[in-house]
């Protein structure tokens, strides 16, 4: 471990000490702003403390790569749109897996400093950081470009499973001769980093767009537990602290959300819904449409909404909308609420996201265990854009990939109203009972327009 003088130590300890704050700030949408600038300020401090360290080397380059992160990341998070958030936190978190691995790819590149200078306890964290940030760091940037429109489509290798089983033992095996060479020839290094990389990249192409806020919230984990090793290796406490509450709270998320979907972690890494045509019983009967007047007077006349909105509202950009046409409903004196799914969207809370930026208040978002109950006494329940997350068959089929998935109890509202671009299946592939059911309507069209055409209707009911 390296003897650095206390007031460079300190500097990182309050940095490491704010992130804890901010990201407990975090926590909930009251106080998050203010966790956002907590921990702001805390990794000031800690880039503060690292100019404070005796003999610096590299100052220009270190000033260079602050000034480029520091305006890429003002420019995008200027001109990136609420609805674009998810591929924004994708490649964000792939960025800090990619600086752990690289972190240990310098150390490893110096000859084998690394190993002279440490104990094998360091060169294992060293390694083992440098696997997981690689494997975030190339499986985040599939996650992006899933994201982002550039991958239209999953892509499933023949054998997938053992091809990620055999990358994975391989990665493992070129990391034990790294540490037991001492120290490791340029081409094991090389090796070790390709099939890690790699290992990202399969492992993320067959996972579809219902299963890619687990993926997000995994990959987070990863990232935060490769920053903490790799913090280890360099002595740096900041990184230890903020990198281990990163991964213990991505951790933690992950499983959160894959209770959510009552779907194991290795049975959406090795089993994903890749969002082509699944299985499950055929669905008898037709779906029935009505219009946006139609849809309007339900609406207007009803004593309580519930409003369920999913991934096509965030495509429409329609949040500001929805809102607009709750206010009308509230001032008719309709009671209305909305409903989230934990993995409603394509990022851990991403309805919640853009709901907030539309002004929603926080008071009138529930979750599935706060809402479920009371969609049998709304007169209306309203989905836009969602599909699985309301989905009957969840319950009762079980030849159904999505089955014992919680999902929310939009169909047992007296009236359901689906806002829907058009016919074909959501991201798991699978056909939505609800929409076959007597008690729903579909009202098709992308979800800005329909809710300005209803908003127009509600105008004329007053």
């Amino acid at each position: 471990m390296l003897h650095l003088p206390l007031y460079v130590q300190g500097a990182w300890l309050v940095g490491a000490m704010m992130f804890i704050f901010g990201l407990k700030g975090m926590g909930s949408p009251t106080t998050a702003r203010k966790g956002i600038v907590w921990a702001g300020v805390g990794m000031l401090v800690a880039i503060i403390g690292t100019f404070l360290v005796p003999d610096l080397n590299n100052i220009a380059l270190i000033l260079l790569a602050l000034v480029m992160g520091a305006s890429a990341a003002w420019i995008s998070g200027k001109k990136v749109q609420m609805t674009d958030m998810p591929q924004m936190v994708a490649i964000y978190n792939g960025m800090g897996g990619g600086a752990a691995a690289a972190i240990a790819a310098i150390e490893f590149a110096k000859a084998g400093r690394l190993h002279e200078s440490h104990d094998t306890v360091t060169v294992v964290l060293a390694v083992l950081g440098a696997l997981i940030g690689s494997v975030s760091f190339t499986g985040s940037c599939v996650a992006f470009a899933k994201l982002q429109g550039l991958m239209k489509k999953a892509h499933r290798l023949p054998a997938q499973n053992f091809v990620n089983i055999g990358l994975a033992v391989l990665a493992v095996v070129l990391g034990v001769l790294m540490v037991i060479s001492a120290p490791a020839g340029i081409a094991l290094v090389v090796a070790f980093f390709v099939v890690a990389l790699v290992l990202g990249v399969v492992v993320t192409m067959p996972i579809g767009g219902a299963d890619m806020p687990v993926v997000i919230s995994l990959f987070n984990a990863f990232t935060g537990l490769a920053v903490g090793f790799e913090g280890y290796v360099l002595s740096n406490p900041a990184l230890i602290i903020a990198g281990i509450v990163v991964g213990a709270a991505g951790t933690l998320l992950t499983q959160l959300m894959a209770k959510a979907m009552n779907r194991p972690i290795s049975n959406i890494l090795f089993t994903p819904i890749t969002g082509e045509a699944q299985g499950g019983a055929a669905i008898e009967g037709t779906m029935k449409e009505l219009n946006a007047m139609d849809a309007a007077a339900l609406m207007r006349y009803a004593s309580k909404v519930i409003i369920v909105p999913g991934y096509g509202m965030a495509v429409a950009h329609a949040q500001h909308k929805v809102w607009e046409m709750a206010g009308l409903l509230e001032k008719a004196g309709v009671e209305v609420k909305f409903a989230i799914h934990p993995v409603a969207g394509r990022m851990p809370g991403h309805m919640n996201v853009l709901l907030a930026e539309a002004g929603v208040p926080y008071d009138k978002i529930f979750d599935l265990e706060e809402i479920n109950e009371e969609f049998a006494q709304a007169d209306v329940a309203l989905i836009i854009g969602a599909n699985d997350v309301v989905n009957p068959s969840a319950r009762t089929d079980k030849s159904s990939p999505i089955y014992g998935m919680p999902i929310l109890n939009a169909d047992a509202a007296q009236n359901v109203i689906v806002i829907k671009r058009g016919k074909g299946t959501g991201y798991s592939g699978v056909e939505n009972a609800l929409f076959y059911t007597d008690n729903c309507r579909m009202l098709y069209g992308d979800a800005q327009p329909m809710a300005g055409e209803i908003i127009q209707n509600l105008k004329t009911l007053e």
